[in-house]
């Protein structure tokens, strides 16, 4: 059981609908909950999306037009979702001796996307008590958290590229007053998703103690049900 712990399994979903993801997590957790199989991050771009917490407000919605909007289970309030934003879903289990609390894991969550954004020259912060990581006054990434029997799921949103535009037709977390940035913005140029992707994943396994980490071969992450040895949470032997 405590090697599977030490295990972190990710993919790159490249561009995938809201709905899809979700329901790709929903089926990791619920696989998770049977049995202790290896902890899980997702990666992912969305399509143009807006998303609203659990206790999100339809009014911070103000014109999406033609972007959908859809309600989730995670925390926080109206977010945008859209290409060139690096999204992030850890499917972890907090009963692990490798994490304690949620708060502990809300912490390294946020000090994964920091360490990220000083390894390109972008400083990030807390600002207690709001959520996310800052740039002065400048919301750079949104956190929103889900956990259903001790797994986690949702997670954290990094505008690495993304068109910031978006933001202004909805009231982003709920903050009239804050400004959105992105790493494009503050460095003046586009940066290469794949490499902010790959900075995040070796800082977040570093921060939960991970011994081994493991892409998952193509063809399993299909949403279906297959026996335990070969499940979606097992890369390919072959």
């Amino acid at each position: 059981m405590m090697q599977r712990m030490a295990e972190l399994l990710y993919t790159d979903l490249g561009r995938m609908d809201y709905p899809a993801a979700l329901a790709l997590q929903e089926r990791i957790v619920e696989l998770k909950q049977r049995e202790p199989l290896a902890d899980v991050i997702l990666f992912v771009e969305h399509p143009h999306v807006y998303t609203l917490g659990r206790g999100g407000k339809a009014s911070n919605v103000l014109v999406p037009q033609e972007v959908p909007v859809m309600r989730t289970s995670r925390g926080g309030d109206v977010t945008y979702h859209g290409p060139g934003q690096l999204v992030v879903y850890p499917l972890i289990d907090l009963r692990s001796k490798l994490r304690k609390d949620v708060h502990r894991y809300l912490r390294n969550l946020e000090l994964s996307a920091m360490r990220t954004l000083t390894d390109f020259g972008v400083e990030g912060i807390r600002r207690p008590p709001y959520t996310g990581i800052w740039v002065d006054n400048r919301k750079i990434a949104a956190i929103g958290i889900a956990v259903r029997r001790c797994i986690t799921f949702h997670g954290l949103a990094l505008n690495v590229n993304t068109d910031l535009s978006y933001f202004n037709r909805i009231i982003p977390c709920g903050l009239s007053w804050a400004d959105i940035t992105s790493v494009a913005r503050e460095l003046g140029a586009e940066q290469n998703l794949v490499e902010v992707r790959d900075r995040f994943l070796s800082h977040f396994a570093e921060l939960f103690g991970y011994s081994k980490i493991e892409k998952a071969e193509d063809g399993e992450w299909k949403v279906e049900d297959r026996d335990p040895p070969s499940s979606i949470l097992h890369p390919s032997m072959s």
